[in-house]
């Protein structure tokens, strides 16, 4: 199970933190220094996929010469978006890996990625009032 908790802060910001102790500062489109909430839905995509990706091109011995990538979306209604894209931004070593970084990403997208199969299917969120 996943798990963060995420609270106003003593300075009236909010903060994720996760049971590792990893934290990140959320805020408005307008703040300084923060992710949006839909920034940080954009990024959780996208490190599903790349997290994915690259252990699985390297493992078949292709370690790529740059991975990264862009997430965006636009917002079709005020609290909606629409279509999620990823683009990928490699550098590849050789044309065998770039085969192999292809059959990867495909597979990573289509079947691995928590995250994104998830936005795909449509998960339930559930409100839990006290």
């Amino acid at each position: 199970m996943a798990n963060v908790r995420v609270e106003r802060t003593e300075e009236g910001g909010f903060r994720a933190t996760n049971a590792r102790g990893a934290e990140v500062a959320i805020g408005g489109g307008d703040q300084e220094g923060v992710f949006t909430p839909v920034e940080l839905l954009l990024a959780a995509v996208g490190g599903c996929n790349i997290v994915t990706v690259e252990p699985l091109t390297a493992k078949r011995g292709h370690r790529l010469v740059r991975l990264a990538m862009t997430v965006g979306a636009e917002k079709v209604e005020p609290n909606r978006l629409g279509t999620v894209t990823v683009t990928y931004d490699v550098e590849l070593p050789s044309e065998e890996a770039d085969e192999v970084f292809r059959a990867v990403a495909a597979r990573v997208h289509e079947k691995y990625c928590t995250v994104s199969r998830s936005l795909e299917e449509g998960t339930e969120v559930r409100l839990e009032l006290p």
